[in-house]
Protein backbone atom coordinates (compact mmCIF):
# COMPACT_ATOMS: atom_id res chain seq x y z
CA UNK A 1 0.00 0.00 0.00
CA UNK A 2 1.45 3.56 -0.86
CA UNK A 3 0.43 7.06 0.50
CA UNK A 4 1.37 10.22 0.42
CA UNK A 5 1.49 12.51 3.12
CA UNK A 6 1.99 16.54 3.63
CA UNK A 7 5.59 17.29 5.11
CA UNK A 8 6.65 19.99 6.27
CA UNK A 9 10.40 20.89 5.74
CA UNK A 10 13.10 23.60 5.77
CA UNK A 11 15.71 22.26 2.80
CA UNK A 12 16.18 20.03 -0.08
CA UNK A 13 19.00 18.90 1.79
CA UNK A 14 16.73 17.79 4.90
CA UNK A 15 14.11 16.21 2.62
CA UNK A 16 16.79 14.12 1.66
CA UNK A 17 17.80 13.29 5.13
CA UNK A 18 14.13 12.10 5.91
CA UNK A 19 13.89 10.35 2.92
CA UNK A 20 16.98 7.71 3.78
CA UNK A 21 15.35 7.89 7.64
CA UNK A 22 12.10 7.17 6.48
CA UNK A 23 13.64 4.18 4.12
CA UNK A 24 15.59 2.24 6.99
CA UNK A 25 12.35 2.75 8.80
CA UNK A 26 10.99 -1.14 9.61
CA UNK A 27 7.80 -1.38 7.87
CA UNK A 28 8.45 0.93 4.65
CA UNK A 29 9.26 -0.68 1.46
CA UNK A 30 10.18 2.52 -0.03
CA UNK A 31 9.86 6.18 0.37
CA UNK A 32 10.57 9.32 -1.57
CA UNK A 33 10.50 12.80 -0.32
CA UNK A 34 9.78 15.73 -3.04
CA UNK A 35 11.06 19.45 -1.03
CA UNK A 36 9.80 21.21 -4.14
CA UNK A 37 5.56 20.05 -3.23
CA UNK A 38 6.30 19.48 0.37
CA UNK A 39 4.95 15.80 0.37
CA UNK A 40 6.44 12.22 1.58
CA UNK A 41 5.20 8.90 -0.54
CA UNK A 42 5.69 6.24 1.70
CA UNK A 43 4.91 2.11 0.65
CA UNK A 44 4.18 0.03 3.55
CA UNK A 45 5.57 -3.55 3.87
CA UNK A 46 2.34 -6.28 3.27
CA UNK A 47 0.57 -6.46 6.86
CA UNK A 48 2.13 -3.60 8.41
CA UNK A 49 0.06 -1.14 10.46
CA UNK A 50 0.13 2.25 9.15
CA UNK A 51 -0.37 4.35 12.14
CA UNK A 52 2.54 2.67 13.93
CA UNK A 53 4.93 2.71 10.82
CA UNK A 54 4.36 6.67 10.52
CA UNK A 55 5.05 7.34 14.04
CA UNK A 56 8.28 5.60 13.89
CA UNK A 57 8.99 7.59 10.74
CA UNK A 58 8.20 10.57 12.10
CA UNK A 59 10.73 9.77 14.92
CA UNK A 60 13.30 9.05 12.76
CA UNK A 61 12.64 12.25 10.36
CA UNK A 62 13.20 13.81 13.83
CA UNK A 63 16.36 13.03 14.63
CA UNK A 64 17.91 14.18 11.64
CA UNK A 65 15.65 17.30 11.03
CA UNK A 66 14.11 18.11 14.82
CA UNK A 67 11.49 20.47 13.31
CA UNK A 68 10.12 18.67 10.44
CA UNK A 69 6.24 17.83 10.53
CA UNK A 70 4.37 14.78 8.82
CA UNK A 71 0.58 15.16 8.92
CA UNK A 72 -0.65 11.51 9.15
Amino acid sequence: MKKTYQIEVDCANCANLMQDAAKKTEGVTSANVNFMTQKMEVEFCEGADEKKVMKSVLKACKKVEPDCEIEF
